[in-house]
């Protein structure tokens, strides 16, 4: 199985979906193997405190943590990003992930460039990839994607509308 590690962003993101038909999470949780650092399911506990869509989000990643490998790494005290995804990075390179979900669209090259030999992916990526390998119809990528937009105030981000037009051609 593939190996994925993902950070807070990324987790979050299918988490809003999470109570949708299809749901997100449920697709990632059977097509790879989860790995995240235990720095992200800090993160995950902090988020679910809030009273909200963001909250409840975190709360439907951390009902499904028995299914995702945790494990604490050292944190590079250089890297200028925040905790979560400067532990996911170390991590995806310490385990030689094939991928990295992480959703911090303005630190993507960064984050890009800190990963040795794992690809980054992104939540609109990770669904198109799942409508490529026939696990998921472009229709409902299409509209997790809407309703992820949407809580996730991402509906004038450039990158997330080339993804949505590219679903559009699927």
């Amino acid at each position: 199985m593939t190996k994925l590690v993902a950070d807070t962003s990324g987790l979050v993101s299918l988490g809003i979906a999470a109570y949708q038909v299809p749901n997100p999470l449920d697709r990632c949780l059977g097509t790879y193997d989860l790995r995240v650092p235990e720095t992200v399911l800090d993160e995950l506990r902090e988020v679910a405190s809030y009273d909200d869509e963001h909250g409840r989000a975190a709360e439907a990643v951390l009902a499904r943590s028995a299914e995702i490998t945790t494990r604490s790494v050292t944190l590079d005290v250089e890297f200028p990003l925040d905790d979560g995804e400067n532990a996911a990075v170390t991590l995806a390179n310490d385990i030689d992930a094939e991928l990295c979900l992480c959703d911090e669209f303005n630190r993507l090259g960064l984050i890009h460039a800190s990963l040795a030999n794992t690809r980054l992916v992104t939540t609109p990526t990770l669904l198109s990839v799942l409508v490529r390998t026939d696990q998921l119809p472009s229709d409902d990528a299409l509209a997790l994607l809407e309703e992820i937009s949407r809580a996730r105030s991402w509906e004038a981000n450039s990158y997330v509308q080339r993804a949505r037009s590219l679903l559009e051609t699927s």
